[in-house]
């Protein structure tokens, strides 16, 4: 038989996950695709640093959780093209989670109004939210 999860348990464990990287997270996207996992090495050129809002993640609802607040950075660090993420904790190297960006409506883990940045670009994370399994 397959373990399955109440939409209560899961939603906890969705909930964790904001108080484990804690407040004041930092979320650097990158070129290139994600490393291996968390553990591994960061890899990529840093196209940009954002410190997330105090309350970066709403609370989880039906299994699922979602960004919270406006994600944005008003001067892009570096030129290229985003690929991939990691939201780390406040001290901007202990990696919480990772994933792949893509514009809007691209299907990414994480969205963003353009993946092609210009040093010193704005640019918005337009979308990200996370379900837990095992439904």
């Amino acid at each position: 038989m397959t373990i399955q999860l109440s939409v209560t348990v899961r939603n906890a464990r969705l909930d964790t996950i904001e108080t484990a990287i804690g407040t004041s997270a930092r979320l650097k996207i990158r070129t290139g695709a994600p490393p291996a996992n968390c553990a591994a090495a960061d890899s990529g050129t840093v196209l940009a640093d954002i410190t997330c809002p105090s309350d970066y993640l709403a609370a989880a609802s039906s299994g699922s959780k979602a960004k919270a607040g406006t994600w944005e950075d008003t001067s892009a660090d570096a030129a290229g093209t985003a690929a991939h993420f990691r939201l780390y904790a406040s001290d901007g190297t202990t990696c919480g989670l990772q994933g792949t960006v893509t514009a809007t409506g691209g299907g990414g883990d994480l969205t963003v109004d353009n993946t092609s940045f210009a040093a010193g670009q704005k640019f918005t994370v337009t979308g990200f939210a996370l379900t837990d399994g095992n439904a």
